[in-house]
């Protein structure tokens, strides 16, 4: 299985513990492709949600239905990144549009306060 920054895959989060995004979802690879080439088996990503919340513009960056084939509007939920066991990944959904990755690194930066 080859994967990508910035791709959208399907992944089982199961279980869940608090306030982590569960269930089987979409979710961003946020991980570099540094990793990814290697053999390392787990992955850093964000859960992607369709509880869309407009008014979290730093926590959140919007997906609009058809962006990298999702079939609805979506939220990238950038307070959630987690690392997931490979064996998690079901299958790839699509790319990241360029000005959508441009947003996530900005919210990345700016949540765990890089510069």
């Amino acid at each position: 299985m080859s994967i990508k920054q910035y791709e959208i895959w399907i992944a089982d989060l199961n279980p869940q513990l608090g306030t982590e995004a569960g269930k089987t979802r979409p979710v961003l690879i946020i991980q570099t492709n540094f990793l990814n080439q290697i053999p390392h088996p787990s992955t850093i990503i964000c859960p992607i949600t369709t509880n869309v919340k407009n008014d979290s513009e730093i926590l959140r960056v919007h997906l609009k239905k058809g962006d990298a084939n999702l079939h609805q509007n979506c939220d990238v939920m950038i307070d959630q990144i987690r690392t997931i066991d490979n064996k998690r990944f079901i299958k790839k959904v699509g790319d990241l549009p360029k000005n959508l990755i441009d947003k996530i690194k900005e919210n990345l930066m700016i949540i765990m306060d890089l510069e």
